[in-house]
């Protein structure tokens, strides 16, 4: 997966919007105000922090060393995914969308259905 197709992925779902809270490098992707994904696109390599439920977060680490701890984010919560080639670009696609939902399944209900997410 390209920069470019990380972040159109990430700007596909509904709702989600590209910001800069922290430097003009690193892109961070949200939906109702609530961070999905972190990473900085112009990385070598590239790299994705990925919310994801911990016990699921565990099992991904110990089957692909290319999963770790999320940098700089709760490492209970997060992962840091890195965007090589090692992962075939299905599985990085099912791991963003998989973020996406953790956030979105916490929104108020009506934010979720204006996201067509009930």
């Amino acid at each position: 997966m390209t920069p470019e197709g990380l972040r159109a992925f990430c700007l596909s779902f509904n709702g989600a919007v590209e910001d800069f809270p922290f430097t003009p490098e690193t892109s961070v992707f949200k939906v109702a105000g609530k961070m999905f994904a972190l990473t900085a696109l112009d990385g070598r390599p590239l790299t994705v922090n990925l919310k994801c439920e911990p016990d699921i977060a565990d099992r991904l680490r110990v089957a692909h060393p290319e999963i770790v701890p999320g940098w700089h984010m709760n490492k209970r919560h997060w992962n840091t995914v890195t965007v090589d080639g090692a992962l075939p670009d299905r599985q990085v696609r099912e791991l963003i969308e998989d973020s996406y939902d953790l956030v979105v399944a916490k929104l108020p209900r009506a934010q979720r259905l204006r996201l067509d997410r009930p």
